[in-house]
């Protein structure tokens, strides 16, 4: 597996402190994000999946712990819209450039507005997905946070 993705590349350019870290990912596993939070023995909490979504219409980016789930009234609440829906996974796919799975929100072909879970950035560090799928990024979220020029909001439901 290359460690080299678009997304690392966008970090290094940003000049973002960070590690890689594989894993065996499970294309079958109920829940991505907690079968990576497994694999790398870390907390779901530090593990952040990345999501695509729509919020009037418009594509977004969502990053929030592995084991919550997203509110549409406070993700659109987030970026001043009335209505947000999750993308199609194929949309998301040809949107972002990357599979879904590996989904990064660093590198992506034509980057969206960002939103972050406010809980994410309690931590030290945590991981995102780093470009490909069984490759995450460790790195402080407020790192991410100014790499991505991201809303940090409550958006868990």
């Amino acid at each position: 597996m290359s460690k080299a993705t678009r997304a690392t590349k966008a970090l290094e350019q940003a000049k973002v402190a960070f590690t890689t870290h594989t894993y065996d990912y499970d294309p079958d596993a109920d829940k991505v994000g907690i079968q990576a939070a497994e694999a790398l023995g870390e907390l779901p909490a530090r593990v952040l999946k990345t999501l695509m979504a729509l919020v009037d219409g418009k594509p977004v980016c969502v990053i929030l712990p592995s084991d919550k789930e997203v509110s549409m009234k406070k993700l659109a609440a987030a970026f001043g819209g009335k209505t947000a829906q999750m993308m199609k996974p194929a949309d998301a796919e040809r949107i972002s450039g990357y599979k879904v799975g590996g989904i990064s929100a660093f590198g992506q072909m034509k980057p969206p507005r960002v939103a972050i879970e406010a809980e994410a950035m309690a931590h030290d560090l945590v991981y995102m997905n780093g470009g490909q799928r069984g490759l995450q990024v460790r790195m402080k979220p407020g790192d991410a946070a100014t790499a991505l020029n991201a809303i940090v909001a409550p958006l868990v439901a």
